[in-house]
């Protein structure tokens, strides 16, 4: 077995198993529609590989060529759908599949012309460039926040279509890509052009596989911070975030305001109308919170029925204004599977973070207010003594 062979050999078995990598992937989560799309255009790409190899025993291998061409450009589509699919952008699936039809078309007829034309040799490569600039285009498109991960990956489909575009150039430096379809992989190009692939499929494959493991966690570690019910932060998940946020916020140099609420008398909600009732409460309360907050405020439920939101770059008086507003509309919204006269109520406690003060105390002086509206009588609103025990005016 020549070199080229043994490299494509090579190749056959490394689609084999990144193939496989990415099916055990979308199995693990169903949800993985992008890892079936790549598994896919892998099992494609092994599909040309084979087809590489039996060239050389056709009399006539244009057919089959332009078959080996089709079936590989078809890998491309299909790794660009998975891009797409984990991208959240839709794939623009009649503008491949109409290139794939016509560049194979071109790629039969080109083959009239001399086998070492530059022009016949850039009509196979050009639509694999474009393909992998399509799939550049798609990551670029995605309104997901990218991260360092998605612009390396750029990176390497910007290098991919470039290895494309530069293999005419490789095969004209090189003596050419053999005298027939037959004898390609006897030629020195053919070593060279496989080793290329190799490369590229295995950092594209690998790129992708270590971002869909790093959604993986991250996806790990928002479910192990996120309240079931409520569809906030649970408790942990609000005090990671919430100092982030504070950090941040300090860093900056903008005030930052801390908002406790209660809903009242939710023992009582449950004993009466049920603990399906009591969970309705909880979430219409939460999805109130989680509409009135906006992108850099930190919002949790923080107990059974207790929730605080982080306020950065918001002062004592804004945030006062904030609870007072939530009191207000959340005392007037109906709750399905109570009477259509019972409104609930919640009760909150608002303070400003001090200079030099920690979060766990701006946590113990809004949880004081809180208490302090508690035992005021309930839906309303009570604003923190500052650190040193001087008490601000109220609001009842």
């Amino acid at each position: 077995m020549d070199s080229a062979n043994y490299i494509l050999g090579i190749n056959l078995f490394v689609a084999g198993l990144l193939a496989a990598a990415f099916l055990m992937i979308a199995l693990h989560d169903a949800g993985r529609i992008s890892a079936r799309w790549m598994a896919l255009a892998y099992l494609i790409g092994m599909a040309y590989l084979a087809i590489e190899f039996v060239i050389p025993v056709f009399n006539d291998a244009r057919p089959v060529v332009v078959i080996a061409f089709a079936v590989f450009l078809g890998a491309t589509i299909a790794f660009n759908a998975g891009l797409a699919h984990k991208y959240g952008v839709a794939a623009p699936w009649a503008p491949m599949l109409a290139f794939l039809l016509a560049a194979s078309v071109a790629v039969y007829f080109v083959q009239d012309l001399p086998r070492q034309s530059f022009t016949r040799m850039m009509a196979y490569q050009l639509p694999y460039a474009a393909m992998q600039l399509v799939g550049l285009a798609i990551v670029w498109s995605s309104r997901q926040r990218r991260g360092a991960l998605d612009y390396l990956l750029m990176g390497v489909l910007a290098a991919s279509s470039l290895q494309f575009l530069s293999k005419p150039f490789i095969a004209h430096v090189m003596g050419g890509w053999g005298a027939n379809p037959q004898s390609y992989l006897e030629s020195p190009y053919a070593l060279v052009s496989q080793s290329l692939g190799t490369i590229f499929s295995l950092a594209l494959a690998l790129m992708i596989l270590v971002i869909l493991v790093r959604d993986v966690f991250a996806e790990m570690t928002s479910r192990s911070e996120t309240d079931t019910l409520s569809g906030l932060l649970n408790r942990g998940g609000f005090t990671k975030h919430a100092q982030l946020a504070l950090r941040d916020a300090m860093r900056r140099g903008v005030p930052v305001a801390l908002v406790i609420a209660d809903i009242d008398h939710f023992k009582a909600i449950n004993d009466s109308f049920g603990h399906a009732s009591g969970d309705r409460v909880i979430e219409v309360f939460a999805g109130f919170l989680r509409e009135a907050a906006a992108d850099h405020h930190v919002a949790g439920r923080i107990g059974g029925e207790e929730f605080a939101i982080l306020l950065p770059g918001t002062n004592l008086a804004a945030a006062r204004l904030f609870a007072e507003g939530a009191r207000s509309a959340f005392g007037s919204l109906p709750i399905l599977g109570l009477p259509p006269n019972r409104r609930c109520t919640a009760s909150f406690g608002v303070a400003e973070l001090a200079a030099g003060e920690k979060f766990n105390d701006l946590m113990r002086r809004a949880d004081s207010a809180l208490y302090q509206a508690k035992n005021g009588g309930r839906d309303c609103v009570r604003i923190a003594s500052g650190p040193t025990g001087r008490h601000s005016a109220g609001a009842g």
